[in-house]
């Protein structure tokens, strides 16, 4: 139970660790959450009536959950007894990744961070008079939105998605997560240096090579 002053304007956090912490020892359980409000004096109001947003009110205004994890030798679930004849392996699946929005990221209009083509010529540079080899290659290049929630196909860092949580609370103020090379690899380039004569020099960082949300 939480109290919360009649006035208040905003976003509401409410504390239901105990509630996801059941859920992941008993996934079938997990039924969702429901939220009652009563006065102090016992009676019953209408989550709507007092201002509060459901799923199906404004996508900047809808309820959601932030859930952090770390890693445990600790396991979550009590040990089974070992049962003598073998089980079939069960197919493995990827879980959902649960949306705010209740909607799928293509649904938002743009399209998802993710690495593009870009070939560059030293010739259009106007490198060629020093750049031997190659003559050109291809970096690459990151663009694309960070939707929200971040998956692991984003290769997002904590920041950004701490940064996108924000983002939603605070959008005039807080920016979104940007599309960014979050791995590069370096290429050999044969060239004259100053003084004439030919080097060959492994520069590093001039290829995307993973792109994500930072």
């Amino acid at each position: 139970m939480q109290s919360v002053p009649a006035g208040q304007e905003g976003w509401l956090a409410f504390d239901v660790t105990s509630a996801s912490n059941h859920w992941l020892l008993h996934p079938r359980s997990n039924l969702g959450i429901r939220l009652y409000v009563e006065t102090e004096e016992d009676r019953s109001l209408s989550a709507g009536w007092i201002g509060l947003v459901g799923r199906r009110g404004p996508r900047s205004k809808q309820p959601f959950m932030v859930t952090f994890f770390r890693e445990s030798q600790v396991p979550c679930r009590p040990p089974r007894a070992v049962k003598p004849h073998p089980r079939k392996k069960k197919p493995k699946y990827d879980l959902p990744v649960p949306s705010i929005h209740n909607r799928s990221p293509a649904n938002n209009g743009g399209q998802p961070c993710k690495k593009h083509e870009l070939y560059v010529s030293f010739s259009d540079l106007g490198w060629k008079d020093w750049v031997l080899a190659p003559t050109g290659y291809s970096a690459y290049y990151c663009d694309g939105e960070c939707f929200y929630p971040l998956g692991s196909c984003m290769n997002a860092t904590n920041h950004a998605l701490i940064q996108q949580v924000v983002h939603l609370l605070k959008p005039d103020e807080v920016p979104k997560a940007c599309c960014a090379p979050t791995k590069l690899s370096p290429i050999s380039v044969l060239f004259y240096d100053d003084n004439n004569n030919v080097i060959l020099k492994k520069h590093r960082n001039m290829v995307v090579k993973t792109c994500g949300c930072l």
